[in-house]
């Protein structure tokens, strides 16, 4: 009979700890092998059953298909399009998206911080804010062309608003949200205003202040697509908005694709800047293996 020492069975461990984690990660593929086959099953089904409907049943003037818009896309990435090179035009608008997200970015933590960690100011400026974010962006577009013009700085302008506010908000909360024992304890121990708001508001908030960023930056484009489409001498939204004075609706959806994938890929880039600063969530490697 053979009997099994606590030394033994120590040196097993090993062994079974290393197939535990070979189970795991094989059951990770799989799930993610199953979430992207019926992504691309979702999409064919999609994508078929418009095709088929644009055919048979209804009027594709006014809908398109995907055939279409497949011919448009070609169509501008290989000849251009009539307002030039559709990169040309893309990269005015992800220069727009990118410059009014940086400064939207740094005020909204700037004063959403501040404010929350000051309640005098911040019931001074609440109405003002609140008033200020209840206007309608469409009209400060308008109005931003008035004062400074169709060029790229009545659209920084327009993007910087969309962006404050939504990253403002959240870092208003994620100050709020500081636990006041450790901010007490801190001021005990003789740390300054300033060490408290560096050491331990902006690591604590930080949290909040990344979430937003992921609707922040889809703000950006919508609101450089806005800007554009009041009024611009090139753009994705100025492509757009010629589209539709053309009852060309392939153009519409062909500019849209364009705008949702730079759209996807900052989502990628900005997921993964979220990952690396946050690894010490526990939902963080479950989150990493799925892509999401």
């Amino acid at each position: 009979m053979t009997t099994i020492t606590p030394t033994s069975a120590y040196q097993l461990a090993p062994e079974r700890e290393a197939e535990l984690l070979a189970n795991a990660r094989k059951s990770v593929r799989a799930t993610t092998a199953k979430v992207w086959t019926l992504r691309a099953l979702i999409v064919v089904l999609w994508l078929g059953s418009w095709e088929i409907a644009a055919t048979y049943f209804i009027d594709p003037f006014f809908y398109s298909r995907p055939s279409e818009i497949w011919a448009r896309l070609v169509q501008w990435f290989t000849s251009g399009t009539q307002f030039g090179s559709v990169w040309e035009n893309l990269g005015y608008t992800v220069l727009e998206a990118v410059l009014g997200f940086i400064i939207g970015t740094i005020a909204g933590i700037v004063l959403g911080v501040l404010l929350g960690r000051s309640e005098f100011l911040a019931n001074v400026f609440s109405p003002f804010i609140k008033g200020a974010n209840a206007v309608p962006r469409i009209v400060l577009a308008a109005l931003f062309i008035l004062w400074f013009g169709f060029d790229i700085s009545s659209k920084v302008a327009t993007v910087v608003v969309l962006v404050f506010f939504a990253v403002f908000f959240n870092a208003f909360t994620g100050a709020r949200e500081v636990d006041k024992n450790v901010v007490n304890n801190a001021r005990i121990l003789g740390a300054s205003e300033g060490k408290i708001l560096r050491s331990i508001v902006l690591p604590s908030a930080t949290t909040w202040i990344l979430s937003s960023l992921h609707t922040a930056f889809g703000f950006a484009l919508i609101g450089a697509i806005v800007g554009e489409y009041a009024g611009a001498k090139k753009g994705m939204g100025m492509l757009i908005a010629n589209a539709q004075g053309t009852f060309d609706s392939a153009g519409i959806y062909a500019g849209m694709i364009i705008v949702t994938v730079v759209a996807l890929l900052a989502e990628m880039l900005i997921t993964g800047a979220e990952n690396r600063l946050l690894k010490w969530r526990p939902t963080q490697s479950k989150t990493q293996s799925l892509g999401i």
